[in-house]
C-alpha cells in the first residue's frame, strides 16, 4: 500500500535523487514527518572541539556544554535511559554497536569522531526505537570511497528490516540495494522507476553487468546471486580474501570461463552467447594476472610478449605490422622496460616479466582494464612509477577500471567505487 503521496510502498528500498536545491530534502523531511518515519540529515562539516556549541548543540542537540565531552557509550546508554523501555532499548545499542562494529568506539569522546565515525554513531541513534522507516539525507557527502563503501554496507545490512529512503544529488551514488528511484525537479516528485532503468537513462552506459549471478564448484558455492554492473569511465577496486570468489569473477567478464554463458551477463551491451565470440570480448580487454603471468612460458623475446597484446595471443603466433612492434616498444619504454625488447623473456627477472604483461595490456589502447595485481613482484620505484601510469592512462576520460590488489595502497587515485566479495 503506498505510504503517502510519494508511493513508496512497504519492500521498496528508495532514492530521492535531484540536483542542489531541487527541493527533495523539504520532500524527505515531510515524507518523514506524515509517516512518523526517522529522519537524519548530515553535512559537510561537523564543527570542531573549539566550537563546542556548535558541534553540540547543532548536530545533536543533546548535551550542555559544561564538563568534558560525552563519550559515545555515555551518549548512547543516555538515550536508552531517557527512552519508553530503557532496558529494550538498551539490548539494541547493544545489537546495533556489534552489528556496526562500533565497539572499539564506545570509548572515544564525541568530538574526536571521524566523519565515518559519525555516520554509524547517528545511525545508531535512529535505530534505537526500532523504526520501520529510515530516511536518510546526504549519507555519502564528505566521505572517501572507501568509508563510502562501508557505509553502503551498514546501510544494506538494515535494508533487510526496514524501509530505507536515501536523498542523493548524484545518480552515481545510489547503493545497489536501492529498488526504486524517484526524480525530483522544483520541488516536485516525478514518476518512481526502477532503479537500473533509471541509471541506464540518466548514466554511461554499461560496460559489464552481471544480474543475479551464482557459480558453484561441486557444492562449493564460489559467487553467490551477484549483481554488479560497471558503467563506462568507472574506476572499481575489486576487494575480498583468497578464495572469496576474484578470480572467478575476472574470468567470466574477460570470456575465459565456459559458465558465462549459463547466466545473465552482459559485455559492452550485449548479452552473452548472442554470437559474439571470445575474441570479440577479448579485442575490448586489456588483461592482466598472475594465472596470465604462469602461462607465458614461451621461448620468446619480451617485445615479442608485448607485441602479442594486439592479438590477445600468450605468444606471437602471427606476424606483426610494424606499426603494432612500434607501438609495443613505445609501451615498454613508458613503463621502463625498453631495453628489455630483445631480451628472451623466460630469463629476465619476474618483475620484469610482469612489467612486460602489464605493457602488453595497454597495446590495444582499450575501452576496458581488468588487472589483477598488476604490481606483484614490482619493487617499489616500479610500484610507484606504475601506479602513476595506472592513473594517467587508465583514469582518463573514457576509460573503465577494474583492479585487484591485496595492498590498498596501490590502487592509483582515480578509483571511485569498490567491490568486495
Amino acid at each position: 500500500m503506498p505510504m503517502d503521496s510519494l508511493d513508496i510502498r512497504r519492500g521498496e528500498q528508495v532514492a530521492l535523487v535531484g540536483e542542489n536545491a531541487s527541493g527533495k530534502s523539504r520532500l524527505a523531511s515531510v515524507f518523514a514527518g506524515r509517516n512518523a518515519a526517522k529522519y537524519i540529515t548530515f553535512r559537510d562539516s561537523y564543527g570542531s572541539y573549539g566550537d563546542r556549541n556548535f558541534f553540540m548543540q547543532q548536530r545533536w542537540n543533546l548535551f550542555t556544554l559544561e564538563g568534558d565531552p560525552p563519550s559515545v557509550g555515555e551518549a548512547l546508554h543516555q538515550d536508552a535511559a531517557e527512552s519508553k523501555d530503557p532496558e529494550a532499548a538498551l539490548r539494541r545499542v547493544r545489537e546495533l554497536t556489534a552489528l556496526f562494529s562500533m565497539e572499539p568506539l564506545l570509548d572515544k569522546p564525541l568530538v574526536t569522531l571521524s566523519s565515518g565515525e559519525l555516520r554509524k554513531y547517528q545511525l545508531t541513534r535512529a535505530l534505537l526505537g526500532g523504526p520501520e522507516i529510515l530516511v536518510v539525507d546526504n549519507p555519502y557527502i564528505g566521505l572517501d570511497p572507501r568509508t563510502r563503501g562501508l557505509l553502503t554496507e551498514l546501510l544494506t545490512a538494515l535494508s533487510g528490516s526496514m524501509t530505507l529512503v536515501l536523498v542523493l544529488s548524484r545518480p552515481a551514488e545510489i547503493p545497489p540495494f536501492i529498488t526504486h528511484v524517484i526524480p525530483v525537479e522544483d520541488g516536485k516528485a516525478g514518476e518512481k522507476e526502477p532503479r537500473e532503468v533509471y541509471l541506464d537513462r540518466v548514466l554511461p552506459p554499461a560496460v559489464i553487468r552481471l544480474r543475479n549471478v551464482t557459480i558453484r564448484f561441486g557444492e562449493r558455492v564460489i559467487l553467490n546471486s551477484l549483481n554488479w554492473t560497471v558503467r563506462e569511465g568507472e574506476h572499481w577496486a575489486l576487494t575480498g580474501a583468497n578464495g572469496s570468489g576474484k578470480s572467478t569473477l575476472l574470468s567470466l567478464i574477460n570470456a575465459d570461463n565456459p559458465q558465462a554463458y549459463a547466466h545473465d551477463i552482459e559485455l559492452f551491451g550485449r548479452p552473452r552467447g548472442t554470437g559474439e565470440t571470445i575474441w570479440d570480448i577479448k579485442s575490448k580487454i586489456g588483461f592482466v594476472s598472475p594465472e596470465l603471468h604462469r602461462a607465458f612460458r614461451q621461448d620468446a623475446t619480451a617485445l615479442n610478449i608485448v607485441t602479442s597484446g594486439h592479438f590477445d595471443t600468450e605468444g606471437l603466433f602471427r606476424k606483426p605490422s610494424e606499426e603494432q612492434r612500434e607501438i609495443a616498444r613505445r609501451w615498454m619504454e613508458e613503463f621502463g622496460i625498453g631495453h628489455l625488447a630483445e631480451r628472451p623473456f623466460l630469463r629476465i627477472s619476474s618483475g620484469e616479466q610482469r612489467l612486460c604483461l602489464v605493457a602488453r595490456a595497454f597495446v590495444k589502447d582499450p575501452p576496458l582494464y581488468i588487472l589483477d595485481e598488476p604490481l606483484q613482484g614490482l619493487d617499489e620505484p616500479q610500484r610507484r612509477h606504475v601506479k602513476t601510469l595506472l592513473d594517467r592512462y587508465c583514469g582518463a576520460p573514457g576509460k573503465t577500471l577494474v583492479m585487484v590488489t591485496h595492498y590498498p595502497e596501490e590502487y592509483p587515485g582515480c578509483i571511485d567505487h569498490s567491490l568486495t566479495l
